[in-house]
This record gives C-alpha cells, sequence and structure tokens, in this order.
C-alpha cells in the first residue's frame, strides 16, 4: 500500500469535520466509486422554487371518498389554509383531480395568491396486492378492479380538464401516488401506468411525473424514468427507525441511491417529512426532530436545486388507524389540525 505524504495526511486531518457535516454534493469516494453527484441546475426546480408543501386539508369529522363519498372541507376553509400555506411556500402538491383540489384550484385563482400546484391524479388498484399488502387480508373482488379502472379513466380525464383550465397555476401533473411498490394496497401495473402517462402527456402542455418510494426507482424505474419529464421520490428515514441526525445523513444516501441507478433522471422529492407524535415512532418523533429535519432539508434542497415537497402542511385525523389517536398518520403537520403552527413554522 502507497504511503500517505505528511501534506497528504495534513489534508485528510483538515476534511474530516467537513465530511462530519454531510457533504451537500456527493462525491467519488474510495468506498463509492460509482456515486454521481446529486446536485442539479437551477432550471431542473419546479416552478423555480426548492421548498414546498404537500396539501389535502381534512380537519376532524371530514375525510376523501372512502367508499361512501367524500366530506370535504369548506371554501372558507381551504382558504384559510391556503393563506397560512402562502405565507411560507408558493408551491403546493395535491394528491388527485377530485372536488377538493378543484376547489383548492378555484379559491388560488379567485383570490390570486402567489401559489402554484403539482396536481395529482389518484389511481385506485388495478391489481389486487393482498399477498403483500399487511392490511389486504383478502383478495379484491375482479369486478372492484374492473370498476376501479373505469373509476381511475374518469380521474385522468378531470385531471387533463384541470390541468387545462389552471394552466396557469398548474405546474406538474402526477400520475399515480405509490402504486408499484409492492406492500401497498392501490397497485397498479407499470405498462398500464405508462400508457396512462402518454395518454396525459399527449393532451397537457405541463411536465408529467410519477411519485414512488425511492428504493422503487432505484430498483424498478429505468423504463418508467424514460416516459417521465422528471421523477417524483418518498424518502422517509422515520419509517426505517431512523433519528433525526442519522436520518439526515439517511436521506442524502436515499437520493444518491436513485440518482446512482437514473443519473439523467431530474429528480423532485415529493414527500419527506418527520411526524411529530408516533406511537410507532416512541422519542425519535417530535416537534424539535422535525424541526431539524425541516431546517436541515430546506437547506439542502436550496444547495441541491431539488424542489422538495414537505409532507404535509396539515396534521390530518383521519389517516390511519381510528383506534390509535397517536399513530404517526395522522401527525406529519406543520401545523396542528387546529392550525396553529408546530416548532417548524414558528
Amino acid at each position: 500500500m502507497q504511503r500517505f505524504s505528511k501534506f497528504a495526511v495534513l489534508l485528510f486531518l483538515i476534511s474530516i469535520p467537513l465530511m462530519a457535516c454531510y457533504s451537500t454534493d456527493v462525491k467519488k469516494t474510495a468506498s463509492n466509486k460509482s456515486a454521481i453527484s446529486i446536485k442539479q441546475q437551477p432550471k431542473d426546480l419546479l416552478a423555480g422554487v426548492s421548498s414546498a408543501v404537500c396539501y389535502s386539508g381534512f380537519r376532524t369529522g371530514q375525510h376523501p371518498d372512502r367508499g361512501d363519498g367524500a366530506k370535504n372541507p369548506t371554501d372558507k376553509q381551504i382558504l384559510e389554509d391556503l393563506q397560512i400555506i402562502s405565507q411560507h411556500f408558493s408551491l403546493i402538491r395535491l394528491y388527485d383531480s377530485g372536488e377538493n383540489s378543484a376547489t383548492v384550484l378555484k379559491l388560488i385563482d379567485e383570490h390570486k395568491l402567489n401559489i402554484r400546484v403539482m396536481l395529482g391524479i389518484w389511481l385506485n388498484a388495478e391489481l389486487s396486492n393482498h399477498l403483500s399488502c399487511a392490511w389486504l387480508t383478502e383478495p379484491i373482488p375482479q369486478k372492484t378492479l374492473d370498476k376501479n379502472k373505469l373509476v381511475n379513466a374518469e380521474e385522468i380525464k378531470n385531471g387533463i380538464a384541470l390541468a387545462k383550465k389552471y394552466k396557469k397555476i398548474v405546474v406538474a401533473v402526477n400520475v399515480a401516488n405509490e402504486a408499484l411498490v409492492d406492500w401497498n394496497d392501490h397497485r397498479v401495473d407499470v405498462d398500464t401506468l405508462i400508457s396512462y402517462v402518454r395518454r396525459v402527456k399527449k393532451t397537457i402542455k405541463q411536465p408529467v411525473t410519477v411519485a414512488e418510494n425511492y428504493e422503487w426507482w432505484a430498483a424498478h424505474g429505468v423504463k418508467l424514468a424514460k416516459e417521465l419529464d422528471f421523477i417524483a421520490i418518498h424518502i422517509y428515514p422515520v419509517w426505517e427507525g431512523k433519528d433525526v441526525d442519522e436520518g439526515i445523513k439517511y436521506s442524502i444516501e436515499n437520493v444518491q441511491k436513485v440518482r446512482n441507478a437514473l443519473p439523467k433522471a431530474r429528480i423532485v422529492i415529493s414527500e419527506a417529512g418527520w411526524a411529530t407524535t408516533a406511537s410507532e415512532f416512541g422519542l425519535r418523533a417530535s416537534e424539535e426532530k422535525q424541526k431539524q429535519y425541516y431546517d436541515w432539508m430546506m437547506d439542502w434542497s436550496k444547495k441541491m436545486n431539488i424542489t422538495t415537497f414537505f409532507f404535509e402542511a396539515f396534521d390530518e385525523d383521519w389517516k390511519g388507524d381510528t383506534a390509535n389517536p397517536l399513530g404517526a398518520e395522522k401527525h406529519w403537520g406543520l401545523y396542528f389540525i387546529d392550525r396553529t403552527p408546530k416548532k417548524a413554522m414558528k
């Protein structure tokens, strides 16, 4: 093994504290010779911004359609939310093209709010994933899957119509949310999803993407990424057992894994967050740790020219197990459900 010169040793010692600060521009190292720089160009930012937030806005007693119809927020409640959001963000993510999302777009337009939108097209299950999804105890009946295909076709139609109607507000369209991972309940075949993406791209001028967990993109994303204007990835280190300090380093590793697998893809982080209360996470969930992760994430995303949608704007108590008020799904908001700010927003 070749000996280090005194100069080389000195440089190495100087570099140690810098390495501990989680380098913002991951470069080739002896342990990862294939690493490709994560940093993008300013033109790769969505709507020119790095800091964005996910929004749906369902309050206590409200929920999206779970089989017996939706109970949506009122126009007044949505406007209140948008005015709160606009104090910190000019870009939000919506998850579907239903009535609630249409109202959000209408109010942004009517009140001339400085908010742009990545619009979602929600896809229901077209495959029964009962063998892999922990909460699907029985196969989804074929009759239901067939009906879902019709519902999905209507959702795509609605998404296209909203993107055209609000073309100055809708800056991108996301087709499907975590519909490809093997653990979810609303699986769609990747080739079917590609056909839906092509249908949307043919009809609108905005860029089109698909939102998936970073692991799926890294392992299986080559074919789909070629069809998209950018890829939308989800990273959640707290779900993978990390506390906040390790979670920061792990987040960079997640993005690096996708970058190495898809070196030419334009990356948007469509979900990254930290729960403030969670029976699943114990002491790893807190307002202080959410603030630490949020502050770091927004700073790092700005340096990397990666648009990042923090998950999410407000707590939503309809999510998760109704019998567990401390479940993580209910407590990702930067604001409590009563719209008072958590520490990250103070």
